[in-house]
């Protein structure tokens, strides 16, 4: 039975991993778990325990910097790799990955990228020890499995020949999210914006949206004023400064800011009247603490639109990077980065206008296309593939 060994460093989550679950029986799937994972992978995956410096330093920033500084790498892990028929990583400059592309001649593995980034760094966008990982990751990857189109333009002008990719779109567990809305409905419209609580998924745009809500300046199709909740679900460094913000819009009342457990989202959604997912455009890589930002980022994907979908929530989004590819064909409203007001007004046209937790008709090809089920169906291929070369 091929072997399959996933490889995502500290960043093995509960929703990336699910399609392997579901990877058809003659492939032997595990994954590497770091002590310094920061996340609970989903239970009936195999996990192999590695040892990484990042796990050998403090908790916290100062132990992020020092990994940073000095560049992460597994330790004691070659029995790991050497058992492997296939590697799968992710991306093109992360540590994990190029620790995989270091190992691949002497174990004799075919290597596989996962490809979530939509800008084509290169090398002047990257710092010392991406630009390392970059080449090494570049020279020994078997074949790249861009997640949208987009990315794989990006790999394009990487320079990765159009042979040693392919397109292979993530999936979620749609059955899960397909949830009916609570019976009695809430009576109040809610408003779920998921999410790091980082600049860059716009969490303040929504809340500047909803407070043109509340004060009336935008108003519901009647001439009504809607005065929806909040719930920023997730959790970050601007937790402090959102729940600050949201007081000085006067929805301190009205705003919740909590992290949800991956398994609970289906709740959380069956009971919302609308997702908002507010990305926008940032620059947020630094060379050490002290430098000036020289890398940049969009949203790659967002999983949680494919989530919206099979629950059946009205969605308003942006277009930040690969958002209006994965929802392509669908009834979502889209408008431009940082655009609150157009985010207020889509929701006051569509899911405010309409019952508490109201459902939306979203494309069926498009819910299925997201699901584990075609995503591992997509891999099993991807792995017949580079097996068969």
């Amino acid at each position: 039975m091929p072997s399959v060994l996933v490889v995502r460093g500290h960043l093995a989550t509960p929703w990336e991993l699910r399609p392997w679950l579901e990877l058809p029986e003659r492939f032997d799937v595990s994954y590497l778990l770091s002590r310094s994972n920061r996340y609970v992978p989903p239970a009936g995956l195999r996990a192999q325990r590695a040892r990484a410096l990042r796990d050998l330093m403090p908790p916290g920033p100062l132990g992020e910097v020092g990994a940073g500084v000095i560049g992460d790498r597994y330790m004691f892990s070659e029995d790991a790799f050497a058992g492997a028929d296939i590697v799968h990583g992710a991306e093109l400059s992360f540590w994990f990955a190029a620790e995989a592309a270091k190992r691949r001649r002497r174990h004799g593995f075919r290597l596989v990228q996962t490809v979530w980034e939509t800008l084509p760094h290169m090398v002047t966008f990257r710092n010392r020890h991406a630009r390392i990982n970059r080449e090494l990751v570049l020279a020994e990857t078997d074949l790249f499995l861009p997640a949208t189109e987009r990315a794989a333009q990006a790999l394009r002008l990487e320079g990765v020949e159009e042979e040693r990719m392919l397109v292979c779109a993530p999936g979620i567990d749609v059955g899960r999210f397909a949830l009916a809305p609570p019976d009695p409905p809430p009576a109040q419209h809610t408003i779920v914006s998921p999410g790091r609580l980082v600049w860059e998924k716009g969490h303040h745009d929504v809340l500047r949206a909803v407070a043109a809500l509340h004060r009336g300046i935008v108003t519901l199709p009647g001439g009504g004023v809607a005065t929806p909740r909040v719930l920023l679900i997730g959790a970050g460094p601007e937790e402090d400064r959102l729940r600050e913000h949201a007081a000085e819009l006067g929805l301190a009342g009205a705003v919740e800011i909590r992290s949800v457990p991956y398994e609970e989202m289906p709740a959380v959604f069956a009971s919302a009247s609308a997702m908002v997912l507010a990305s926008l455009s940032s620059a947020g890589a630094f060379y050490h603490p002290f430098d000036v930002p020289h890398a940049f980022w969009e949203e790659q994907f967002g999983l949680v639109l494919a989530e919206a979908m099979a629950a059946g929530l009205a969605i308003v989004t942006t277009t930040s990077g690969a958002i209006p590819e994965v929802v392509a064909g669908a009834p979502v409203d889209l408008v431009a980065p940082g655009d609150w007001m157009g985010i207020a007004r889509a929701l006051a046209a569509g899911p405010l206008s309409r019952a508490p937790a109201a459902r939306v008709a979203h494309p069926p090809e498009l819910v299925e296309r997201y699901s584990t089920a075609a995503a591992a169906e997509r891999l099993a291929a991807v792995y017949d593939r580079v097996l068969a070369t």
